[in-house]
C-alpha cells in the first residue's frame, strides 16, 4: 500500500481511538531502519507511523552538509516508493522540533507540502511535531497556533508537546522532576488556544512522568491515569459529554514501559506511542554479536585479508533489520495494533 493519504491517516487515528489501541511511531535514520520498521508493521498486519527527528534528519542529510530538510525529504521520497511493497498503511511524521530548529526543519517541510497540495498532490509528510516544552506555555501555544493554521491548510496533522518529557532527545534535555506532569489548567489553555479539532486536528503530547531513554526501575514514576483527568477536565470545561475523550494523546518516552502502564494509557486516549531507544538497541545488538564472533573476518588481523563475506555490510545489515523488525512486531502487540490494518 502507498503512504497514507490524509483521509487514511485520519481514519487510522479514529480507529485507534475507538478501538483503544495505538500505533507505534518508530524513529528511523536510514533506508535500512525504514525497511525494518515497514517489515515489522507488515508482519504484525498493523498500520503504523515512521518518524524522523531533527538529529535523524541531519544524519540522513549526510555529514558533509548535515542539512535536515534534505535528509528528511530524501527519506520521505524513498519511503513513498518502497512502502508500496508492504501491505500496510504508513504515515510519515517528523519528531521533536524545538524553537531554534523550526526555520531549518519543520517550516520548510510544511512549505514543501503546501506546494504539493496546491498542485493537487498529497503532503509529503502526514504530520509534524512542534516541541515547545522548553518555552513558556503562552509562547509555546502562540507558535502552535501559527503552525496549526498552516498544517491544517496543507492537510497535515499537527503534534504539540505542551510540557516537558524528561531525559534527553537530540540534545534537548529536561530534568526528571515534578514538572513532568501536565495539569488540567495546562490542558484547558491548550484547548482554548488550539480548539478541539475545529481549527485543525492535532495530537497532544501531554506529560505524565514520561522520560526519554532507559532508566532503572524506580527512577521514573509514570502516571498514565493523569490523562483521564486531563480529558475529564477539558470535557467539563467545554461542555462535552461525561466520559468523552477530547484529546488524541501521544505517549513519549515509551521505551521500557510496563504492560500495565501502556494499557492504562491506551484506555485514556493514547493513539500514538514513540519508540526509539528500544529499536536502536534491537538494530545494533546483532551487529555487535556478529563483529565479536567474526572479529578475524571483519578485521585484517596480523596481515591477513579478512573475509569479505563477514565484513560485507549486507551480511550484518540483514540480521540488524530482522532484529529491529521483531521489536516493532512486539511493539504492535503491546499497543494492541496487531491485525488492525485497514483492508
Amino acid at each position: 500500500m502507498p503512504i497514507a493519504t490524509p483521509e487514511v491517516y485520519n481514519e487510522m487515528l479514529d480507529r485507534a481511538k475507538a478501538g483503544k489501541f495505538a500505533y507505534p511511531a518508530i524513529n528511523v535514520t536510514s533506508s535500512q531502519t525504514l525497511h525494518a520498521a515497514l517489515r515489522g508493521f507488515a508482519e504484525a498486519e498493523s498500520d503504523g507511523i515512521v518518524q524522523i527527528s531533527t538529529g535523524g534528519a541531519e544524519f540522513l542529510g549526510g555529514q558533509y552538509s548535515k542539512d535536515m530538510v534534505t535528509g528528511a525529504v530524501a527519506l520521505a521520497e524513498y519511503a513513498h516508493i518502497v512502502a508500496e511493497k508492504y501491505p500496510v498503511n504508513i504515515a510519515l511524521h517528523t519528531d521533536h522540533c524545538p524553537k531554534d530548529k523550526l526555520d531549518g526543519y519543520v517550516r520548510p517541510l510544511i512549505a514543501i507540502s503546501e506546494e504539493r497540495v496546491k498542485g493537487g498532490r498529497n503532503p509529503l509528510f502526514q504530520s509534524h511535531m512542534w516541541d515547545g516544552s522548553a518555552e513558556t506555555l503562552a509562547d509555546n501555544l502562540a507558535i502552535a497556533q501559527e503552525l496549526l493554521v498552516r498544517t491544517a491548510a496543507a492537510r497535515i496533522i499537527f503534534e504539540v508537546e505542551i510540557t516537558p518529557t524528561g531525559g534527553e532527545e537530540d540534545g534537548v534535555t529536561h530534568e526528571i522532576n515534578d514538572k513532568l506532569y501536565t495539569t488540567v489548567d495546562d490542558a484547558i489553555r491548550t484547548a482554548e488556544a488550539l480548539g478541539l479539532g475545529d481549527k485543525g486536528r492535532y495530537l497532544l503530547a501531554a506529560s505524565f512522568g514520561n522520560v526519554h531513554g532507559v532508566y532503572k526501575p524506580g527512577n521514573v514514576v509514570l502516571r498514565p491515569d493523569l490523562l483521564k483527568e486531563l480529558n475529564e477536565g477539558v470535557a467539563a470545561k467545554f461542555g462535552r459529554p461525561a466520559g468523552s475523550q477530547p484529546f488524541d494523546f501521544v505517549f513519549h518516552g515509551g521505551s521500557g514501559s510496563t504492560e500495565e502502564e501502556i494499557r492504562t494509557a491506551l484506555e485514556n486516549g493514547v493513539v500514538k506511542m514513540n519508540i526509539d531507544t528500544d529499536t536502536q538497541y534491537a538494530f545494533t545488538r546483532p551487529v555487535a554479536d556478529h563483529m565479536f564472533k567474526n572479529y578475524d573476518g571483519v578485521l585484517k588481523v596480523d596481515g591477513e585479508v579478512g573475509s569479505k563475506k563477514t565484513y560485507d555490510p549486507r551480511t550484518w545489515g540483514k540480521v540488524a533489520e530482522a532484529s529491529m523488525a521483531k521489536r516493532v512486531l512486539e511493539a504492535c502487540g503491546n499497543l494492541r495494533s496487531t491485525g488492525t490494518k485497514i483492508k
